[in-house]
């Protein structure tokens, strides 16, 4: 009797689980498997490598790479490649950006972009543009926002004159601002035949500074000197430059050198064939 009861119970739970194993096989599974989280598109981006105030021209110095997601960079932030930073050199900021901040298309105004030049010159100013080439150019070492000085180096035709004193140099233009700069000085003095050819330097000048240029371009050969940033601003008006450096000065074999004597010579003639000649 008591077997019987058993087997009764075993074949009563055997079929209580097979119904539960049957029931939760048509039942969906109670929790879905979570979907993979899409993976965070990396890009690399240009960024602010300092302060940059706004109103300043943009060097190479002023940028750096920086790896973020492409949701935080935005679609208008700047890729980091050659031709973008190359772009990028002697722009205009238009706001004030801090270190490691994206900088974006809105920010800067180009070279070339309408209203550059109107946008970049201070107020009263005049924007003038001067030949070089790579070596009196600094061999692309002169960035826009540079302060240089611009100098004139001239040669007198005047037999008369010695030799030390027939080159000269002196300053026309002390501290004025690069606004602009043509691509080959940009990117450097290059080693091919471009190298020796002429490039444009722009220069930020008052209306009577635009005139000495205008004369010093006419007068002799025009280079430019590069200026420490920390230097004190001069303009001409306000430091007048009257030093002028002659060859002698560069050159102590010519300090020396003296006037070539000119003779002069006079004949008085008594009747025919008789002359006297007198020099002095």
């Amino acid at each position: 009797m008591v077997i019987r009861v058993t087997f009764f119970i075993l074949m009563a739970l055997g079929l209580i689980g097979f119904g539960t194993v049957a029931w939760l096989s048509t039942r969906p599974p109670s929790q879905a498997v979570a979907a993979a989280a899409p993976a965070q598109v990396k890009v690399t981006v240009l960024v602010a490598a300092r302060v940059v105030r706004a109103g300043s021209l943009l060097k190479p110095e002023d940028l750096t790479a920086k790896e973020m997601t492409q949701e935080a960079a935005g679609s208008d932030s700047n890729p980091d490649s050659a031709d973008v930073r190359h772009s990028l050199a002697g722009a205009m900021v238009r706001r004030s950006l801090a270190a490691n901040e994206v900088l974006r298309s809105a920010d800067v105004m180009r070279p070339g972009d309408h209203g550059f030049l109107a946008a970049v010159l201070q107020p009263g100013m005049r924007a003038v543009t001067v030949g070089v080439d790579a070596i009196t150019g600094s061999a692309g070492l002169i960035w826009p926002g540079d302060r240089v000085d611009l100098i004139l180096t001239q040669s007198i035709a005047e037999p008369s004159l010695p030799v030390g004193r027939r080159v000269a140099a002196e300053t026309v233009l002390p501290d004025v601002r690069v606004i602009a700069i043509d691509q080959q000085l940009v990117q450097g003095a290059e080693q091919n035949d471009k190298a020796n050819h002429g490039s444009t330097v722009t220069l930020e000048v008052t209306q009577t500074e635009a005139e000495r240029v205008s004369v010093a371009i006419r007068l002799g050969r025009l280079s430019l000197s590069v200026r420490s940033a920390d230097t004190p601003a001069q303009t001409a008006s306000t430091n007048p430059l009257t030093t002028t450096t002659w060859a002698r000065d560069v050159s102590p074999a010519l300090a020396n050198d003296l006037p070539t004597k000119t003779e002069s010579v006079i004949r008085v003639f008594q009747g025919v064939g008789d002359s006297k000649e007198f020099k002095f």
